[in-house]
């Protein structure tokens, strides 16, 4: 049912009804995609495809090294809201905030919500794509940042970030080791942030 829609790219076209507007809508947080589904389904069971446009759950990949494996994973990048573009009126207002685990919409007056500007939602799909494009670490460690050493010989040592190998997903960390800092290298997954 879903006309035209590139699943591909988030690239934003220009939308076929110009009176369309983005609008933020509030979910339960982990729920995003439920919600997108549940609009998408009232939409089409009412009939209202023509005051629609796209439905974006703001989302980017991120690698995660679990065990020595690297994973590629879907992080939200503003948990619990979901982007709408549709035509505002009481129909399709009610519609969405009548839509199962969706809270409500942000911005603006109680039942007439304020659209976000084109330049924020070209913003977000920017970043979108770029995290597509080049993944970024889920956890993300900086020269001089604390960490706990929780596996290995040096285990539960605090040391400091000396250098970050995102490649190799390996940090070196000066742990303080009978009154010297000792630089060790370490994995990602044998350390967490103090």
């Amino acid at each position: 049912m879903n006309d035209n829609v590139d699943n591909e790219s988030p690239a934003l076209a220009p939308p076929s009804n110009p009176d369309l507007r983005w609008y933020v809508v509030h979910a339960y947080s982990g729920m995003e995609k439920a919600v997108e589904r549940n609009i998408t389904e009232r939409i089409n069971r009412a009939g209202m495809q023509s005051k629609f446009g796209r439905i974006l759950v703001p989302s980017e990949e991120v690698v995660d090294v679990k065990n020595g494996q690297k994973r590629t994973l879907e992080r939200r990048l503003f948990p619990g809201y979901v982007l709408v573009e549709m035509v505002m009126d009481d129909d399709t207002w009610h519609l969405v905030k009548h839509t199962s685990k969706v809270t409500g919409f942000v911005g603006g007056a109680k039942n007439r919500p304020a659209p976000i500007s084109q330049r924020e939602v070209d913003e977000i799909v920017n970043q979108m794509q770029q995290g597509t494009e080049k993944p970024r670490h889920k956890v993300e460690f900086l020269a001089g940042e604390l960490v706990r050493v929780k596996e290995g010989p040096f285990t539960d040592f605090n040391g400091t970030v000396e250098e970050v190998n995102y490649e190799k997903s390996k940090l070196r960390v000066s742990v303080m080791i009978f009154g010297r800092a000792t630089p060790v290298e370490l994995g990602f997954a044998e350390v967490e942030k103090t």
